[in-house]
């Protein structure tokens, strides 16, 4: 407790003390895209939102009912988790175009008053917050490459089977930093030529490179 500035009443600290939030709405807004379908998907991504589920919801859109445009959306501490859901979604599917938008949106939270004066009614204070959103619109067919925040699909790579023929791209490419494209002929000497010039000299370590003499 602190005291006001004649020191004869005690004021509390924060003016919040007694209060509980107790809901939170966000300010609905239009979708940032133009001439999207009216039936578009989309992924309102929130703070305690599970990846798995909104991947399995969104990747059953995509594959088993063929959309062909899918919105992920989140707001404040949402955003990255926001992010990650896109990340896997373009790494699963492959050959998604993507347009990024970033504003601002108004959250409303009302917070209660705990300790209420004796007999008075209940409390409640409306709290308006402008914080950081995000839109990501990704889609099957080509979008204008000339708008703000437009990225092409990422070059992918050809799939791996295995003994029995099962795709075992997914576990040969972790820890690739990016998709690798179809290997050719000429693609492959280039990479071994590039192999052989960056080999690390010095570190400890020695890398033997076939170097066509033996």
């Amino acid at each position: 407790m602190a005291t006001d500035g004649a020191g004869a009443k005690p004021v509390p600290q924060s003016g919040m003390e007694n209060f509980r939030k107790v809901r939170t709405s966000e300010e609905e807004s239009p979708l940032p895209f133009p001439d999207l379908p009216p039936d578009v998907v989309e992924m309102k991504v929130k703070e305690g939102s599970k990846i798995r589920n909104l991947m399995n919801f969104a990747m059953a859109q995509m594959e088993l009912k063929g959309r062909r445009q899918i919105v992920f959306s989140g707001c404040g501490r949402a955003v990255t988790k926001t992010i990650t859901c896109v990340e896997i979604m373009k790494r699963k599917l492959g050959g998604l175009h993507q347009v990024t938008k970033v504003r601002y949106k108004t959250l409303l939270e009302v917070w209660e008053n705990q300790d209420p004066l004796p007999g008075g009614p209940a409390q409640n204070l409306t709290v308006h917050k402008n914080v950081p959103s995000i839109c990501i619109l990704l889609s099957r067919d080509p979008l204008d490459p000339n708008q703000t925040g437009y990225q092409p699909p990422e070059p992918q790579h050809e799939p791996q089977l295995g003994d029995a023929g099962e795709d075992t791209s997914s576990s040969s490419t972790k820890g690739l930093k990016r998709p690798l494209p179809p290997p050719s002929d000429e693609l492959l000497t280039k990479k071994f030529q590039v192999q052989v010039a960056e080999s690390p000299r010095g570190s400890g370590t020695t890398d033997h490179q076939p170097d066509g003499h033996h």
